[in-house]
C-alpha cells in the first residue's frame, strides 16, 4: 500500500468515526435564516395557554418548517450565531451564541415571524445577536 492510500484510509476512518459520533448524539448542524417575531406569544403550537414553556431569560423560537418536524421540535435547544444579514453589519460583533427553546411552529404562530425562516427569534433573541433593526439574518445553528 502506499504512502497516500494509507494516509487516505486512515482518513476515512476519522471521518467516518466523526459522522458516527456526531449522528449517535444527535446533533443537528446546519446554516439556515432568522427572523424575529414578537408577542403575543400566547398560544403556542408545542404547549398553548401554559406561560411556564417560556424560558425566563426570554430566549425562546419558533420552528420554521425545515426544523419543526411535526412537533417533535418542541421543547429541543438550538444554539444560534448570526454570521451575516441582508443589512449593513446587522450582527452584534464578536459573533455572539445564545440558546433558544423551541415553543411553536413559526407558520402557525399568533405573531408572524418578519420573513419566512428556518427558525423566528423571540425579539429577546434576536437583538442578542443582530440590530433590531434587520429584518432577516443568515445564521449558523445546533442541536443541543
Amino acid at each position: 500500500m502506499t504512502m497516500h492510500q494509507q494516509l487516505y484510509k486512515w482518513l476515512f476512518v476519522f471521518l467516518s468515526a466523526a459522522a458516527f459520533f456526531r449522528l449517535s448524539h444527535g446533533a443537528v448542524t446546519g446554516v439556515g435564516t432568522a427572523s424575529r417575531y414578537g408577542p403575543p406569544y400566547l398560544p403556542t403550537a408545542c404547549a398553548g395557554n401554559d406561560q411556564s414553556q417560556f424560558p425566563s431569560n426570554g430566549l425562546f423560537a419558533a420552528a420554521g418548517d425545515g426544523l419543526w418536524d411535526n412537533g417533535a421540535a418542541c421543547g429541543t435547544h438550538y444554539r444560534v450565531r448570526c454570521i451575516s444579514s441582508s443589512g449593513t453589519h446587522a450582527c452584534v460583533p464578536g459573533g455572539k451564541v445564545v440558546t433558544v427553546k423551541i415553543v411553536d411552529n413559526a407558520r402557525t404562530s399568533v405573531s408572524r415571524p418578519t420573513a419566512p425562516s428556518t427558525i423566528a427569534l423571540s425579539a429577546t433573541a434576536f437583538t442578542a445577536i443582530a440590530k433590531s433593526s434587520a429584518k432577516s439574518l443568515n445564521i449558523e445553528f445546533e442541536r443541543v
